[in-house]
């Protein structure tokens, strides 16, 4: 499986993801005609992105974003409440976007192996699809309340612990040496952060989104992985 493979199994548009939103928080909504919602939840998080990626989303004002979506502050309240209720529903619905892929894909393999290099990828590849929501939940969770940043702390713990268990699994079977799962979960997570935090680097090295996937992957299995010579006979 290589990018553009996952790309097309995967792939959801920005006007996905704003439609999601909206049938998932219409209650609180107070545009209740569909098109229009979305289209302006599209339009919404587009500018809190770009603002947030140039001055931090502490820094943002409603006013900015009014500015920035050429919307008026009132027709803004009419999706959120105010800055908290937008930043929880971006960190939440940026880890569900991860869930469900994770979970598809995490199924769709029996060999431990197999499913190890599929669940690396698709790490990558979702944050190469995602890039502006995967950097944003990174640098502004430190600024949610303390009951979202559980949330968010539960759905990081549900990727870690995914990685977990197939190590787990590989090494009841053979597959994968004993060792600490943990710590090399945890690692491969801050190497995968590394391709959408500092793509500057990767893009200085010419290094494209598939290479770097088969390059990391490449070194979990040196290390994780039960050689031919030491399989029992």
């Amino acid at each position: 499986m290589n990018y553009e493979e996952f790309k097309k199994n995967h792939a959801s548009s920005s006007e996905d993801i704003a439609r999601n939103i909206f049938l998932e928080n219409r209650d609180s909504i107070r545009i209740k005609k569909e098109k229009t919602a979305v289209n302006n939840l599209e339009k919404i998080f587009n500018a809190v992105f770009s603002i947030s990626y140039k001055k931090g989303f502490q820094a943002m004002s409603m006013r900015d974003l009014s500015r920035e979506t050429s919307m008026s502050l009132g027709s803004l309240y009419a999706y959120f409440t105010g800055k908290e209720k937008l930043l929880g529903i971006i960190h939440t619905q940026g880890w569900a976007i991860i869930k469900k892929n994770l979970e598809e894909i995490s199924t769709a393999h029996e060999n431990p192996r197999k499913k190890l290099s599929a669940v690396i990828k698709a790490h990558i590849f979702l944050s190469e699809l995602f890039r502006p929501w995967f950097y944003f939940t990174f640098m502004e969770a430190r600024n949610l309340k303390p009951t979202e940043f559980e949330t968010v702390k539960a759905m990081e713990e549900y990727t870690h612990k995914t990685l977990v268990d197939i190590f787990s699994l590989g090494e009841k079977q053979g597959v994968f040496k004993p060792g600490n799962h943990e710590l090399t979960s945890s690692m491969i997570k801050g190497i995968q952060q590394e391709w959408y935090l500092k793509r500057w680097k990767y893009r200085k090295l010419n290094v494209s989104v598939d290479q770097f996937a088969d390059h990391l992957i490449g070194i979990v299995e040196a290390f994780c992985l039960v050689q031919e010579t030491e399989r029992t006979p």
